[in-house]
């Protein structure tokens, strides 16, 4: 499947709930969100027949994300249900891994094979100031349990002046006693991440380097990644950079998103796509279905805007104003 500029889409990031037992405060906001009643948010016989939908159209990749993934009930079964498809070849999920811990073999045994966990500090009061909640012990603990048990594990740090800008140095600490990719993820500005500052990549990067001595830049990765990973002397692991605004990277974009209401997005910034819930629930075929995806993918944005000079096709398009606990991550 190729959209409109001959970009080949084959990664679908899927939110399972916009529900979040977490508040960080780039994400939601501390009153919490009107969430999606419960009949609205697809079932996850609903997901797996979308999966199963777009796997001929030529997609591989799939990561469950939310909200908070792991508070969905039976995720377990779907991951089972969807890692039984031929075509797909690869499964991760995104998490703030409060829950992670009891649910690693489950998941591991399931089929999931990466795990990026969302980290923003080792500092446990600065943790609490963003998160609302203490539980730094519960996420490590949990990042040990997946270290140990083989799976792929990330970390991902987004680093913003008014929150966490003193610890980007500890953070990245993790790589060099572990053989995990610690990731700094430039802020967007969506939702209540519009509130906060993000720090560009090269910044941090000029940080560690003078906390850790001079770095290497690693390898490319596969097509579409979007991260720049160093490698810095004695870490067993790697740095990334994930550089939306610094260093946009629109042009190798790869994947669609799945909302937790049925919306398949083309963009996280903006609005468009397919409302894929009425179909499912009206009796449409497979192949209407899936004849209504390719096209919607047809017209998937050249670029986002969020802070460009450039004007891009941004005029014509309705941006997406949720937080982005609603959209998914």
């Amino acid at each position: 499947m190729r959209d409109g500029f001959g970009r080949k889409i084959d990664y679908l990031r899927i939110s399972v709930t916009d529900k979040c037992n977490l508040r960080c405060k780039y994400c939601m906001p501390e009153c919490g969100v009107d969430f999606v009643e419960h009949a609205e948010v697809l079932s996850l016989e609903e997901i797996y027949r979308i999966v199963r939908i777009m796997e001929p159209l030529g997609i591989k990749k799939l990561r469950f994300t939310g909200g908070e993934p792991l508070v969905r009930k039976n995720l377990v079964k779907l991951i089972a249900d969807v890692g039984s498809l031929q075509g797909i070849e690869d499964i991760a999920m995104t998490t703030n891994g409060i829950l992670l811990k009891k649910n690693i073999s489950t998941l591991k045994g399931a089929g999931l094979k990466r795990v990026n966990i969302s980290l923003d500090t080792l500092e446990r009061e600065i943790f609490k100031n963003i998160t609302g909640y203490d539980g730094l012990e519960s996420v490590l603990e949990a990042l040990d349990e997946a270290y140990l048990s083989g799976m792929m594990v990330r970390i991902n740090c987004v680093p913003c002046r008014e929150l966490n800008a003193e610890s980007l140095e500890g953070l990245a600490g993790l790589a060099w006693e572990r053989n995990i990719d610690v990731r700094f993820i430039e802020l967007m500005p969506i939702g209540c991440g519009k509130s906060f500052s993000m720090i560009p990549s090269g910044e941090i990067l000029s940080r560690l380097e003078k906390a850790y001595g001079a770095c290497e830049k690693a390898a490319s990765g596969k097509n579409g990644e979007p991260a720049q990973y160093y490698m810095f002397d004695g870490f067993k692991g790697r740095v990334g950079f994930i550089s939306p605004i610094s260093h946009k990277f629109c042009s190798a974009c790869s994947r669609v998103r799945l909302t937790a209401e049925g919306r398949l997005k083309l963009c996280l910034h903006y609005d468009d796509g397919v409302d894929l819930k009425p179909l499912l629930r009206s009796g449409k075929s497979d192949e209407e279905i899936r004849e209504r995806i390719a096209e919607a993918v047809k017209n998937k944005p050249k670029a986002h805007s969020f802070s460009d000079n450039e004007i891009s096709d941004a005029a014509n398009r309705n941006e997406d104003n949720r937080k982005m606990v609603q959209i998914g991550g």
